[in-house]
């Protein structure tokens, strides 16, 4: 006879079950949120950071190790002579031979230790932007703060290895137009896009931050200009094709004359010759002058003739903000002349 389970028939019963609780799972299924894509990315690049500082410690225990077991050899050389009373002139130029070739050594496991600890120092600030005081709430990214303290460590590493490295700034075109057609939510979310699009394209290595308003600053380590110009046209064009907005960029490589003001200021000199001539496109300092980027057309070239009147106003109102903006971040400093277009 056929069980029953509430006037059902049982197999009946649990099908109708199954059913019920499918359709409550796939209900409460929730997808994959952009904090917690955010989150995991993160987590990977923390790790990344950690396996960096377990590579140093690594190096520097087998060399200090080996540099023990010289040490070790020339005690029990001394010790020896000691016991044996050899202090013919022989043998003491035999050890004092032996003391110089460690001496190399030494001088070399000095270098490396000191070479560690500013590698060190560099995962430390990288670390350090994962705490809320050096993130930006908005975006997730660095904030102004983490850029300041990741210049500063780039340069030391400069100055003592020569180390090179670039900047890039980048610029959303038209920002203001977006807040004030489609309300500051919506430039919230664009900001947030971009940051987004920006942080999945660069390395490991590399430090994203948001470094005011729509501006975003890019720190790449061990990056000459040329590889900074590819990287920023790269990120140019993934924003113009995956999102509805454009930015402009400004690229610079440190050189043995900048400090932290001098190459952002270099930078953003590029940026605003960008934006001048016609946005959407990146140019670059390369030392004594901005230059358009070499493996690309003038983005203005493409676009329709204005009115000059038109052009004129727009690039005088840019021109007045730029000014603007730099005596908000320098009040002490006389405003700079602005270039000509």
């Amino acid at each position: 006879m056929e069980d029953w389970i509430l006037g059902i028939p049982t197999p009946v019963a649990m099908a109708l079950i199954a059913l019920i609780g499918y359709f409550l799972g796939k209900r409460n299924h929730r997808p994959v949120s952009s904090e917690q894509v955010y989150a995991r990315r993160e987590l990977k690049r923390a790790k990344a950071i950690v396996k960096q500082l377990e590579e140093i410690s690594r190096e520097v225990r087998r060399n200090l190790a080996s540099h023990q077991s010289s040490i070790a050899h020339f005690k029990e050389r001394i010790v020896l002579m000691s016991a044996q009373g050899d202090d013919t002139g022989e043998s003491w130029q035999t050890l004092c031979e032996e003391a110089e070739r460690m001496l190399s050594p030494t001088m070399r496991l000095s270098a490396q230790i000191a070479n560690a600890y500013d590698e060190v120092r560099q995962q430390a600030n990288l670390l350090m932007t994962f705490t809320e005081s050096r993130t930006d709430p908005l975006t997730g990214l660095s904030n102004r703060r983490a850029l300041d303290d990741s210049l500063e460590s780039l340069f030391a590493m400069k100055d003592r290895y020569e180390l090179t490295f670039s900047l890039c700034i980048l610029d959303v075109d038209h920002f203001k137009r977006i807040n004030d057609e489609f309300g500051h939510l919506e430039g919230d979310r664009v900001l947030q896009e971009v940051a987004s699009l920006i942080d999945n394209c660069v390395r490991e290595t590399d430090v994203v931050t948001r470094y005011g308003g729509e501006e975003f600053v890019i720190l790449m380590p061990s990056t000459d200009l040329a590889g900074s110009l590819i990287f920023a046209e790269r990120i140019r064009e993934a924003v113009a094709q995956k999102l509805k907005v454009t930015v402009s960029g400004g690229v610079a490589q440190a050189s043995s004359t900048d400090e932290p003001q001098t190459l952002l200021a270099r930078a953003d000199a590029a940026l605003y010759r960008a934006k001048s001539r016609g946005r959407n496109c990146i140019y670059c300092h390369n030392g004594d002058a901005v230059q358009e980027h070499p493996a690309t057309d003038p983005a203005a070239a493409n676009l329709p003739h204005e009115d000059a009147e038109t052009l004129l106003e727009e690039v005088r109102s840019l021109e007045k903000s730029l000014g603007q903006r730099e005596s908000d971040k320098n009040p002490a400093r006389e405003p700079q002349q602005a270039e000509p277009v």
